[in-house]
């Protein structure tokens, strides 16, 4: 009878120690995993939300996000305060919005020395070349571009939108009037600056 109580309790002991190990591996498992994969998260994504101010005595407001990920950068604008119709958006050399007419930021951002153009255009565009929106009867637009043309702080002047300006114009871009397509008075203006 001793000899089969011994045999219960190290049995016993034996499979809670085994229980025990099996928990602690569990535990540091779940703990590792998540994060690593925000670290890998925060490494690949960046974003910048700008707030767009009214210029030239206009009330357009409103807010660009810039995200990039896996080699591209997405720009999404929503701009409130228009007048209905069409409206050009483009990247401004300077992140310099303290002119009342937005001129402070100065002429389209256009580091390859191209001809003003619609974005693609074989006989060549700017960086900035945005192009154009429509504004509804509310006085909202909105607008999402995306391009493996630009990047967030990597460093190279011909890719890189830190330091440059957004400015939303009054008119349309007609993509052919050098060297900015006519679009008219500069009615908001943001300055593209990391957080």
């Amino acid at each position: 009878m001793k000899k089969i109580s011994l045999l219960a309790v190290a049995l016993i002991l034996s499979i809670t120690a085994c229980k025990n190990q099996k928990k602690e591996q569990g535990t540091e498992q779940m703990t590792e995993e998540p994060a690593m994969a925000k670290k890998a998260l925060d490494s690949d994504i960046q974003v910048i939300k700008i707030a767009l101010e009214p210029k030239s005595d206009s009330n357009v407001s409103g807010t660009i996000t810039f995200t990039q990920e896996n080699g591209s950068v997405t720009m999404a604008a929503n701009i409130e305060g228009l007048t209905e119709g069409t409206h050009a958006i483009h990247i401004h050399e300077k992140s310099d919005c303290s002119s009342p007419d937005g001129t402070s930021a100065g002429g389209h951002w256009n580091p390859t020395n191209q001809p003003h153009g619609k974005w693609g255009s074989p006989e060549g565009y700017h960086k900035g070349d945005i192009g154009n929106f429509t504004a509804g009867a509310d006085g909202k637009g909105s607008i999402t571009f995306s391009t493996d043309e630009w990047c967030i702080g990597c460093g190279d002047d011909t890719k890189d939108i830190l330091g440059k300006g957004i400015i939303v114009h009054e008119g349309a871009d007609d993509f052919t009037s050098q060297p900015s397509g006519a679009a008219g008075t500069r009615v908001s203006c943001a300055g593209i600056i990391k957080n």
